[in-house]
């Protein structure tokens, strides 16, 4: 049960953040957002505050904003059809009734003549036994109401492509971005609460049972010199002995006023990265902490860590790309799953770390420009800035659909895979 917890709690937090990018830029931009959504499929929570409806959805496999204008607006009426009309005390239409009329007293019913829904808000017809062609205005707020459903009306200059180029080209682009601040922020606290690595040659926890344990090293032990090199930081420890496997090196320390000298023999792990593998040595010595980082120090370290594990995320992609790893490796949401049961045992820095790790990873993958993917809408805009005008988006809906179609099919191949993994 706690594996789950923690699982809904990463997945909430980052597809939450992910889309909030989106939200906040796209209402700073002045577009309507018709819903905020976590999850996919069948509604499970549902709430409206002002425009916007913030849903809960029973799929924990992403998420969604759901701008106006983003895809073609289904509110229309045409002459000849009977709208009901509810109009405010400034004689504006508040709302439009489409069915069950009768359900709504003091409805103004009216024989649609005319009707401009985007651009110039209004509604001529003939009210029921009369002949004269009146014009009713709607309001930026005016909601459609069919089966009960209330769907606000989406001006033109409320809808995602009326926009400039830089404001959509941002409120795209803010959704990976805050996949990165979160991760910042997560391993800028992790800093602040477990400490944040030193690089000095001090030996910090010593696991029991491994080799520098074995050998009598103690937490605390200052390392001087190794086999007679002299070192000073917790790099150079870390080098030597991992260059060292098998074979029997001597650590010189400093312990209080003592000078001591231990033999020790690195334990051999081997390291898969792709189709290779590689042996180094471990002798079971985690490095010191600066406890109680000042806030500064923290800072640093949450930018530090940020940059350092979107290297290892892009190098891992390259290794994809290249042939050098295999797609089999890959983990859909059943491997997360199963990595954050595993992590989740660990403790709570070891979780904070996990989901930073994978907060950078989903910020990484969605600006890979992929069709469907917000790299690959960003990549229409960048055709847009050179050609000065956008994409036809009929032909570009077709490109995100075909993408989402293979993204589709390639996460069923993973899922597969993690399935055979770990149950069969």
């Amino acid at each position: 049960m706690n594996s789950v917890i923690a699982f809904i709690i990463i997945f909430g937090a980052l597809v939450f953040f992910h889309e909030l990018g989106h939200f906040v830029f796209a209402k700073r931009a002045g577009i309507l957002c018709r819903e905020f959504a976590i999850g996919m499929g069948p509604k499970v929570l549902a709430f409206k505050r002002n425009e916007t409806q913030y849903t809960l959805r029973l799929l924990p496999i992403g998420g969604y904003v759901r701008m106006a204008g983003e895809d073609a607006e289904l509110l229309e009426l045409k002459p000849g059809f009977r709208a009901g009309l509810i109009l405010d005390q400034d004689e504006k239409v508040q709302k439009v009734i489409l069915n069950n009329k009768d359900r709504y007293p003091d409805l103004r019913v009216v024989e649609v003549a005319e009707a401009d829904v985007e651009k110039d808000l209004y509604i001529k017809g003939y009210e029921e036994g009369e002949e004269i062609l009146q014009t009713f205005k709607l309001s930026e707020t005016t909601v459609f109401v069919e089966d009960g459903v209330e769907t606000q009306v989406a001006p033109y200059n409320r809808q995602f492509n009326s926009k400039k180029l830089h404001q959509r080209f941002l409120t795209i682009f803010a959704g990976p971005a805050m996949n990165f601040v979160l991760a910042f922020i997560v391993l800028t606290i992790l800093g602040m609460a477990a400490g944040i690595p030193a690089d000095r040659a001090v030996l910090g926890d010593v696991v029991p049972g491994d080799p520098a344990a074995e050998a009598g090293l103690e937490k605390g032990d200052e390392v001087v010199s190794i086999s007679g090199e002299e070192i000073s930081t917790w790099n150079e420890l870390t080098s030597i002995v991992s260059r060292s496997p098998g074979e029997e090196i001597t650590l010189d320390v400093r312990r209080g006023e003592e000078s001591l000298s231990f033999n020790v023999v690195p334990e051999e792990r081997t390291i898969e990265q792709g189709e290779e593998t590689t042996s180094q040595g471990i002798i079971g010595v985690y490095n010191p902490l600066i406890e109680s980082p000042n806030i500064f120090q923290s800072i640093k370290y949450g930018a530090e860590q940020t940059y350092a594990y979107t290297v290892l995320i892009f190098d891992l992609l390259g290794q994809l790309i290249t042939g050098q790893f295999s797609i089999d490796a890959l983990a859909g949401p059943v491997g997360i799953y199963k990595s954050t049961e595993e992590v989740a045992a660990l403790g709570i820095y070891q979780l904070m770390q996990w989901g930073a790790i994978l907060s950078i990873n989903l910020g990484i993958m969605n600006l890979l420009p992929l069709p469907a993917l917000d790299g690959g809408r960003l990549l229409f805009f960048g055709f847009e800035a050179l050609r000065g005008k956008p994409i036809d988006r009929q032909k570009e809906g077709m490109v995100h659909f075909v993408g989402f179609a293979l993204l589709m099919l390639l996460m069923i191949v993973v899922t597969w895979n993690d399935i055979q993994r770990y149950f069969l």
